[in-house]
């Protein structure tokens, strides 16, 4: 089970949202290069990268902080990032820039089209962030509720050929009140690929529960909230995470 510390940026600073609020920010950092190095340095095998900014702007906005960033421990580890991401000349650079994943969340739900084009162009580096509340998934900084149930849309990017689907329950977000689990768990027993559970997160308790569901294909968690407020100790969950792997 990886344990993927999240940095999410708006205005270039690290910060975390309360359910996608942009006005309900809490700064944790004024360094997201320096928090990243915090992270490395506790044992984080992946970074997860959020442009705020950019995913209610639909472009790019904190690149100079995710440069950084990659300056900083983009030779070290994978760092995967989401967040304004529309066209494939952006993917390409910010693959360039360093980046060994991008995430694409409102394109995907808005332009099938571009999705499948970008994993035909960049296949292995596609990720698909699918935020959903009730099962139904949300698009535009989790603004606008659509249609679509979150297992349709997840299997038809699995043909597309994605790397991984990311799954939000945006209801819980930033609030600690505990992943959702069983809905993980529902998606991942009807893809391939693998899922990483977001959301939520807040104990040790609850990395022991998606441990307990690994084989599912949870291959992952986000984490946010709970490692920036000290109710998580990011060091000793992922060390718990893997003595449970071994056993």
């Amino acid at each position: 089970m990886l344990l993927i510390p999240a940095i999410d940026l708006k205005d270039g600073r690290c910060v975390r949202l309360k359910q996608g609020d942009m006005n309900e920010s809490t700064i944790f950092s004024e360094n997201p290069a320096a928090m990243a190095r915090r992270w490395v340095d506790a044992g984080a095998r992946r970074l997860h990268l959020v442009d705020l900014n950019g995913a209610f702007a639909g472009k790019p906005v904190n690149e100079s902080a995710v440069k950084a960033i990659l300056a900083e421990v983009g030779d070290e580890i994978p760092v995967q990032l989401g967040g304004g991401i529309r066209d494939l000349d952006t993917i390409e650079r910010y693959l360039d820039d360093g980046l060994s994943f991008i995430i694409i969340g409102t394109a995907a739900v808005k332009n099938p089209g571009f999705m499948r084009d970008a994993c035909s162009a960049f296949g292995g580096h596609i990720i698909v962030g699918l935020d959903a509340r009730d099962g139904k998934v949300a698009t535009d900084g989790w603004s606008k509720l659509t249609g679509h149930e979150v297992a349709d849309l997840a299997k038809k990017f699995e043909d597309y050929g994605v790397e991984a689907i990311i799954y939000t329950d945006i209801g819980r977000d930033g609030m600690l009140t505990g992943v959702n689990i069983d809905a993980t768990v529902k998606l991942a027993q009807q893809l391939t690929i693998p899922v990483f559970a977001s959301g939520g997160l807040s104990s040790m308790q609850d990395i022991e529960r998606l441990c307990a569901v690994e084989e599912v294909g949870i291959e992952g968690v986000i984490c946010g909230r709970a490692i920036y407020s000290g109710d998580l100790d990011f060091a000793a969950a992922q060390a718990r995470a893997d003595e449970l792997a071994a056993a």
